[in-house]
């Protein structure tokens, strides 16, 4: 295995969320900068400005086939579109606080509204649904993922201690975490059919399956705080150590957690996404992409 760091940015830009996009670039949102960047497969940096450049864009995803990558803009509340080409396309949420998106199995894009307990939905049409969680207020639900099943979606309760689910209808089910406190943010399909979690503040990666039933593995260092992960191409997942500048590895059965130190220090790992190399990366807020090239078989 080997790390390599790809500067993308100044230190005050800030690369957050990272997603392989459809034309084999790694896009990746500037929290502080107000931009989407393009890393290309030749190493050439592109930078795109949003209209509002103090709208935090964060998480950011390839579209449902549309040839697209989507993104949210936290502090500007709204949900952005930017095509391959650079073109961009703003939908406003009104004191929403989106954070996570991703494509649905129904073709539509969803999110989360950290501010107003609210799952979102914007149809291939530009109409957008909210569906109003069965929760108390402030939960912040956070990342939001497809179920490997296709009937469904998982999100993280950060400030509830749960995770949650909806149907495709807006019906929605939480289920409490074991740990108290546990702040789960980060949440992905895993090859082994359940959604893996992070739980931020407790030190820990979690698993829940179709059935609710939920595992949480103890990270070797507790404050750590993993704050997203993935699955990556050996067949484990992966995850970003914020606390530990550090990216971390964990089979699927939970038996072997490991840790490798990244080569920027203080660099501050947030998203991490599997790339069309079969490489991981990662978006550090210190101003680079780390690339780690992960032996497979």
């Amino acid at each position: 295995m080997s790390i390599t760091d790809v500067p993308v940015s100044d230190g005050k830009a800030g690369p957050y969320g990272v997603a392989a996009g459809p034309d084999g670039a790694m896009w990746f949102t500037e929290v502080h900068g107000g931009r989407i960047g393009r890393l290309a497969p030749d190493g050439a940096v592109t930078s795109y400005p949003l209209a509002h450049a103090d709208g935090g864009p964060t998480v950011i995803v390839a579209g449902p086939g549309d040839g697209s990558l989507w993104f949210t803009e936290y502090q500007g509340h709204r949900i952005g579109r930017i095509t391959t080409g650079g073109e961009l396309i703003a939908y406003e949420l009104p004191a929403a606080g989106p954070y996570g998106i991703t494509a649905g199995p129904d073709g539509a894009m969803w999110f989360t509204e950290m501010n107003t307990d609210r799952i979102g939905r914007i149809a291939a049409d530009d109409t957008i649904t909210h569906f109003a969680l069965p929760v108390e207020p402030g939960a912040f639900p956070s990342v939001i993922a497809a179920s490997p099943g296709g009937d469904r979606l998982w999100f993280t309760l950060n400030q509830a201690n749960a995770i949650g689910s909806i149907t495709l209808d807006g019906d929605a089910e939480i289920h409490p975490l074991p740990t108290p406190a546990a702040g789960p943010v980060g949440l992905a399909a895993g090859p082994d059919g359940a959604m893996w979690f992070v739980e931020i503040m407790a030190g820990q990666i979690g698993r829940i399956d179709a059935t609710g039933t939920i595992d949480e593995f103890p990270l070797p260092d507790r404050a750590a705080r993993p704050h997203a992960l993935t699955a990556g191409a050996d067949g484990a997942m992966w995850f970003t150590e914020w606390g530990a500048n550090r990216v971390g590895r964990i089979t699927l059965d939970g038996s072997r957690i490991d840790s490798y130190d990244l080569p920027s220090p203080a660099a501050e790992p947030h998203g991490i996404a599997l790339g069309p190399d079969g490489a991981l990366w990662l978006a550090m807020e210190s101003g680079s992409l780390a690339r780690v090239e992960v032996a497979v078989g």
